[in-house]
């Protein structure tokens, strides 16, 4: 939310309740609160890093929301199912006002025209690139739009908004397939999504545990209903900074490279550094990263041995070996 959006939409008819507590619904972590009373704001996170950047602010954030709210502010995802079921959230906790924010890039105008035949749309404001608007929140108008996670044919749970959604990422496959007979006592699926990656590790000799870290909660939420072996733990928090209380024999990954809709190829280097800081001396990282993603020099700055054991035109597999250790 641009502060020049909400201070334009507060003097063009936009009135936010005098009381009673406001929910910032997806708010990103650095957001500016200028214009709101933080005393009264609440943050609704399920992504980790932004989670953990409000908590580290001192606001009262949330995984899910709790009791009702005079206002919600809900801010635009990039899925347009999971922007649905985060309006439909908001309309069924919230008494006064719903406010929709968002950049053109990521939708806005198309969520706004959409809304106009099911509510009554009190204002709209134009501004830094992107769009505010708000209604009143009438809980069966955007009933349909309250998307639950959902089981594929083959029997596993996703939910709308996460990556792959609709199936098995094939470079994911590509990496399950590639994986040796034999791994690491203790393995960490970094980026672990909804678990495509668990049943190959699983299925591998030696494996004792499984850590799967994602920052994603709706996407751990389904790994936990896909993965029910034992050997497995799951861990909601940010990939590049998580750190294992022993040591790792084996990190499995296919990292994401998208902030938003930028490509950023610096995301998956920290998957890369952050598999380096907690291998064994001896441990393998096993990667899959689309094709023209520029890893290789991270991994020879962090590895002693990089291999490329297979791929096609769209991605490769990487196996790296022998971490080094940084000089102190």
């Amino acid at each position: 939310m641009s502060f020049d959006r909400l201070t334009h939409a507060l003097t063009s008819g936009l009135t936010l309740p005098h009381e009673g507590r406001i929910l910032l619904s997806g708010a990103p972590g650095d957001l500016d609160l200028a214009g709101l009373d933080p005393a009264r704001c609440e943050i609704l996170q399920r992504f980790a890093p932004d989670h953990d950047a409000w908590t580290r602010r001192g606001l009262t954030t949330r995984a899910a929301p709790e009791g009702r709210y005079a206002a919600t502010i809900v801010f635009l995802p990039r899925a347009r199912d999971r922007a649905e079921a985060r309006l439909a959230e908001a309309c069924a906790i919230t008494d006064d006002l719903v406010v929709i924010d968002g950049q053109k890039t990521d939708g806005i105008e198309a969520m706004v025209k959409a809304l106009r035949p099911r509510v009554a749309t009190e204002g709209v404001v134009s501004k830094a690139h992107g769009k505010m608007a708000w209604f009143r929140p009438d809980p069966d108008a955007l009933a349909d739009w309250a998307h639950a996670p959902r089981q594929l044919d083959s029997g596993m749970w996703t939910a709308p908004g996460i990556f792959s959604a609709d199936g098995p990422d094939p470079a994911s496959e590509a990496l399950a397939e590639a994986l040796p007979r034999k791994l690491g006592a203790t393995v960490v699926d970094l980026g672990a999504g909804w678990g495509g990656l668990a049943p190959a590790v699983l299925d591998r000799a030696g494996v004792e545990s499984l850590h799967l870290v994602e920052a994603d909660l709706d996407a751990l939420d389904c790994a936990r209903k896909n993965v029910t072996d034992p050997r497995a733990q799951f861990h909601w928090a940010d990939a590049t900074t998580w750190a294992p209380e022993g040591s790792v024999n084996t990190v499995v990954m296919n990292p994401p490279f998208h902030i938003a809709r930028k490509a950023d190829p610096g995301l998956g280097q920290a998957f890369i550094r952050a598999a380096a800081r907690m291998l064994t001396p001896q441990g393998t990282l096993f990667l899959v990263a689309n094709r023209h993603l520029p890893y290789e020099s991270t991994l020879q700055d962090t590895f002693a041995d990089v291999d490329e054991i297979g791929g096609n035109t769209r991605f490769k597999l990487i196996t790296a070996a022998r971490p080094r250790r940084a000089r102190r």
